[in-house]
């Protein structure tokens, strides 16, 4: 096996899913023609039992095998999006972290922690819009994460210098009131969108 084909397997187990058109950019994207060069890799991957797809989607969506979530669920668009975030960031430079759905002591649930041009952030991806009591219980949560002292020993802090606390990314159509909070939340529709209002 090769070890891009280990490579993308790797991702779909990270991501939990791939579309054809994020394994194309993300693993073939220096090729003239990236969306065939996907086709033909991931039928391999398939026929050979490597890993598994849902066919009813177009462009295919690709999985591990065994799946880790619902072929058909609710939460397949959710992951996609969480992968979209990925691509948008390494398309500017490659996170060197880039952790789905961390767990914490904390009743924080960050969609993404990623550590992005040596900054660190928890990335909130919306699919649907929250209501602001939602958001603000959301924040609120943050808040009382950053008053806690679990976030001064993660592995990532530099070492000899003062810990730092992640940035909050809110990625929705949707602008929340964000006052009050002791970090910086920064709020955008993309990535993309992210990216410019930066300068990055």
């Amino acid at each position: 096996m090769r070890k891009r084909d280990r490579d993308i397997i790797k991702a779909l187990e990270q991501f939990r899913c791939l579309s054809r058109d994020q394994v194309a950019t993300l693993y073939f994207g220096h090729t003239k023609n990236a969306v065939n060069n996907a086709n033909v890799t991931l039928k391999r991957l398939r026929d050979r039992g490597y890993i598994d797809a849902n066919v009813e989607r177009q462009p295919f969506v690709y999985f591990p095998k065994p799946a880790t979530i619902k072929k058909t669920g609710n939460k397949v668009d959710h992951f996609l999006k969480m992968a979209d975030v990925y691509t948008e960031l390494a398309k500017h430079a490659k996170p060197r972290r880039f952790d789905i759905e961390p767990r914490y002591e904390a009743e924080i649930r960050p969609d993404v922690f990623t550590i992005w041009k040596g900054a660190p952030f928890f990335i909130e991806v919306q699919n649907s819009v929250y209501s602001a009591n939602v958001m603000r219980k959301k924040l609120d949560r943050y808040q009382a994460f950053y008053n806690s002292d679990e976030w001064h020993n993660f592995d990532w802090q530099p070492q000899g210098k003062e810990p730092i606390f992640p940035y909050v990314l809110i990625v929705s159509d949707t602008k929340y009131k964000a006052e009050g909070t002791d970090f910086r939340v920064f709020q955008a529709r993309s990535v993309e969108d992210f990216v410019k209002s930066i300068g990055a």
